[in-house]
């Protein structure tokens, strides 16, 4: 079996556990997931099957939609409700939405982060959690990541109470922390904050539309019809321009995954994808070291 699985994790579940109980159920040890949903979020998490593993990276660089619950007036240890409450703020509060949107505006852009203790970012060979549940407090890399749109997905006029939640929808880059950022709302706020709930709508192409929960793929398998909830590898690669190979020496060369001339498309995109018959074959790039030539990064052999 070779595809990508738009799968729907359930809340409660790691994304290893997914991957555990998909391994079973497709009868293969080929199975990869594409970035790590954190236990208490449900939501979109693609899974790469066979040949299709060897782009999981791809789809884990790729911009991802989430709809969160965000609460102010109280912080946690792990910036999210799962975490024992360190800072309170009880007094009532009057938020308008001209006020939030303007800090929802201000965080819009390429902002630092900085991971939270409770995550999977290495440090020193080991995961910040690891540190945490020890706790360890070790210095964190700050880093920038892009918030695409910020999106109030309520149309209240003002939010006001001891504790203050509002819905958002969260268009983003790799490697953004949520709960990071629902911590960061409060600051410029001025109390502090966690995200309460989160739910990622949204992974590269692949929307909650597509997907499937475990349960489903288990009455597919009991069907015989696992193969209709495979997507081709091609889904995975749209944002990059396709170039079908009608030349014969061009299509052995690409094929035998040789160093070549740059194509003039590299000039625009970090990426091409060569393909035969709508089917990708090889995906090339600029080369790092040699100016004025392209090489392979990824190849897909023909299925025999």
């Amino acid at each position: 079996m070779n595809g990508i699985l738009p799968l729907w994790k359930e809340r409660g579940m790691t994304s290893h556990d997914c991957v555990f109980k998909l391994r079973k159920i497709l009868g293969t040890k080929k199975v990869g997931h594409t970035g790590t949903l954190d236990p208490a979020v449900e939501g979109v998490l693609p899974i790469c099957v066979g040949t299709a593993t060897r782009i999981a990276e791809y789809i884990t660089d790729s911009g991802k939609t989430y709809e969160a619950i965000i609460a102010i007036g109280t912080a946690t240890t792990t910036e999210d409700a799962e975490g024992e409450v360190v800072a309170e703020d009880s007094s009532y509060k009057t938020i308008t939405r001209e006020a939030l949107l303007a800090v929802l505006a201000q965080l819009t852009g390429d902002i630092e982060q900085t991971p939270p203790m409770f995550s999977a970012v290495k440090v020193n060979g080991k995961r910040l959690y690891e540190y945490a549940r020890k706790g360890i407090e070790v210095e964190r890399p700050t880093r920038i990541v892009s918030i695409h749109e910020l999106t109030l997905l309520d149309e209240a006029v003002s939010y006001e109470g001891e504790v203050v939640t509002f819905p958002l929808r969260i268009s983003c880059g790799k490697g953004t922390y949520i709960r990071t950022l629902a911590v960061q709302i409060g600051e410029k706020l001025g109390y502090p904050a966690h995200m309460q709930s989160l739910v990622r709508t949204c992974s590269g192409t692949f929307t909650k539309e597509q997907c499937f929960t475990l349960g489903d793929l288990q009455q597919l398998k009991e069907q015989a019809q696992l193969q209709t909830a495979l997507l081709p590898v091609e889904w995975a690669l749209t944002d990059y321009p396709f170039i079908e190979m009608t030349d014969e020496e061009q299509r052995a060369k690409i094929l035998n995954g040789q160093v070549l001339p740059k194509h003039a498309l590299l000039n625009k995109h970090d990426k091409i994808v060569f393909g035969v018959d709508g089917l990708a074959r090889a995906i090339y790039y600029a080369h790092p070291t040699k100016e004025g030539l392209m090489k392979p990064d990824k190849m897909f052999p023909v299925e025999v």
